[in-house]
């Protein structure tokens, strides 16, 4: 499975879940700003162990039985492993076949794991990557703040290496959003420190894709539909050939919706179906352009 495969499916199971979690007219109303789950001002609940065991049996679950074979017969060689080299060629191994499997959560422990023999800028990255993705994805509370826990030490780490490297500093910036938005951090009346990383990256560089997208989805997030039309726009027009774009056209066509501007949110979800290959996620998004056309 190449890397533009990847992201199409990753962006699939994104808008899956937010089709699936949000009322058919709307979305649900809530203070980005609050810190959740009790969380104490000036406390931080302590992050929970999750090993790699963990995630590995739920993303088998996940791909089925024929493709866990090989998953299995690689872990089973890394148990059995007799030297430090032969383990760490094996679990890149098996972070190549997560990655295969499209399972970024075990990937991301894997990548982890070489990043920390290793150290190398691509590895760090690549860890960081695969916890904001496993992050994103789960809705399982108890893991979250484990993957992004790792995802900032990945990408701290890679900003060290390589300090004016965008992808990195990108990276780090969606981690630590997401850590406060998860509730993780006591809100402080200002804008969290993973937006004004996110801030300093478009600065230096305005039409920065990923920057702009998860900026928009920040912004959704916050309410704020008609800043995020404009960053979903922006990523949309940056957009490389290895980008993929139905994410942004899917949160601009749900941010002119809830600004009551139906003509255009209609345009953006018809984008957006044109670019869905699961039939099922289309139906739920025309079943949106029929409400919107009534």
């Amino acid at each position: 499975m190449n890397l533009k495969q990847i992201v199409v499916i990753v962006a699939v199971v994104i808008i899956t879940a937010y089709l699936y979690l949000q009322p058919v007219k709307g979305l649900i109303k809530h203070d980005a700003a609050k810190p959740e789950r009790g969380v104490a001002a000036g406390s931080r609940p302590p992050v929970p162990k999750v090993t790699v065991e963990q995630v590995s049996e739920q993303g088998k679950a996940a791909i089925g039985a024929a493709l866990a074979a090989t998953i299995n017969d690689l872990e089973g060689q890394l148990k059995n492993a007799s030297s430090d080299a032969d383990k760490l060629d094996l679990q890149k191994k098996l972070a190549k076949q997560w990655d295969d499997d499209n399972q970024p959560a075990p990937s991301a422990f894997y990548y982890l794991e070489v990043a920390r023999s290793e150290n190398k800028f691509d590895d760090w990255v690549n860890a960081g990557n695969r916890f904001n993705d496993a992050s994103k994805l789960t809705q399982d509370t108890t893991v979250q703040p484990a993957f992004i826990a790792n995802a900032i030490e990945a990408f701290e780490n890679a900003t060290k290496m390589r300090p004016d490297n965008l992808d990195a500093e990108t990276g780090l910036g969606v981690a630590y959003a997401n850590q406060a938005l998860a509730g993780m951090m006591d809100a402080t009346g200002g804008p969290p420190k993973g937006i004004m990383i996110l801030l300093d990256v478009v600065k230096k560089d305005p039409g920065n894709y990923k920057a702009n997208l998860n900026l928009g989805q920040f912004a959704v997030q916050s309410r704020q539909f008609d800043k995020a039309v404009t960053r979903f726009k922006t990523a949309i027009a940056n957009a490389s050939p290895k980008d993929n774009i139905v994410e942004p056209y899917f949160f601009l066509a749900e941010s002119y919706k809830q600004l009551g501007m139906k003509k255009e949110a209609i345009e953006a979800y018809e984008k957006c179906k044109q670019m869905i290959p699961d039939p099922v996620i289309g139906q739920k998004i025309e079943q949106y352009i029929k409400e919107l056309k009534n």
